[in-house]
């Protein structure tokens, strides 16, 4: 006899039958139970990542600066410096002593140390070849100006220093420094300018020799540091140097000899001039040339 018939019997029930055992569905066929995956555990919820956090308002900026940040970024002293003097009464804001910590102030106040204006922005000098048709001026009603030809110049807040007329053409120069700003408007000294001017008729030598001997215009007596005719050219243009912040004398000059100006342009102010610098063109003035102006 079989050893397989001597264990008939005795074995564990089978799983398709059996007596007394439960017979399993047989709808899988013979394929083997596959197991599922256990599904990973995981981390805790953290609240915080249920939804994104709220941030706090931001302050809206009205532009305005504390007063010990206004002296700082002027290069005067730190902040806490700037707390120290403001508590002794050293530093002015429109005229008025403030010791007040945290008081606000904008670009455009008048705030002064120890009497002396200062300025948070960073200096800025740029030089402009004007062309025809842009007021000097910083007005923003009176249609294209000069200040739409140097808008990308600088982030600083800029101004030019005199003016040429609308149909003036040359050199203009802007800045944010105050000191040179009033060097060159309240000197008696004046700055230094070269302008050709054509006229309508050639200037005849006799009124030549009126403007180089100073001309009485109501009451006022204008002088000019040079007059001569520009080499090569008709004898209605005119190289004119004079010390003055704008180009309305040379109009009065002529037009009380009975001239007409056609064309102004300022050829050279302080020593600077347009070489390379083509007309409706700006640029920033080299470390050298500040010295010089500053100095001049």
């Amino acid at each position: 006899m079989s050893r397989g018939a001597d264990n008939r019997g005795k074995g564990k029930p089978s799983g398709r039958s059996g007596a007394g055992g439960k017979q399993k569905s047989g709808s899988r066929g013979t394929q083997p139970v596959r197991k599922q995956a256990n599904k990973p555990v995981g981390k805790p919820k953290d609240k915080a990542f249920d939804a994104p956090k709220k941030q706090a308002p931001r302050k809206k900026d009205d532009g305005t600066m504390r007063l010990n940040k206004y002296i700082a970024n002027s290069g005067i002293c730190s902040r806490r410096e700037a707390d120290m003097y403001i508590s002794i009464g050293q530093v002015t804001v429109n005229g008025k002593v403030v010791n007040e910590m945290g008081y606000q102030v904008k670009l455009e106040d008048d705030v002064r140390f120890d009497g002396r204006r200062i300025n948070p922005e960073a200096k800025a000098y740029v030089l402009l070849n004007k062309p025809k048709g842009f007021a000097t001026t910083t007005s923003n009603d009176k249609g294209n100006t000069v200040m739409d030809l140097v808008a990308g110049s600088t982030k600083s807040r800029i101004q030019p220093i005199g003016r040429l007329g609308r149909n003036a053409m040359g050199l203009l120069l802007f800045t944010n420094d105050d000191e040179l700003v009033q060097k060159f408007t309240n000197s008696k000294k004046g700055v230094d300018k070269l302008y050709h001017v054509e006229l309508s008729n050639n200037l005849k030598g006799a009124d030549i020799e009126r403007i180089n001997e100073g001309l009485k215009i109501d009451g006022k007596t204008i002088t000019v540091d040079e007059i001569s005719y520009v080499d090569g050219a008709p004898k209605k243009e005119v190289g004119l140097r004079i010390r003055n912040t704008g180009n309305s004398v040379i109009r009065t000059i002529f037009e009380h000899l009975n001239y007409e100006v056609v064309r102004v342009d300022c050829v050279t102010i302080a020593g600077l001039t347009k070489k390379d610098l083509p007309r409706g063109h700006w640029r920033h003035l080299t470390k050298q040339e500040v010295v010089n102006l500053k100095n001049g």
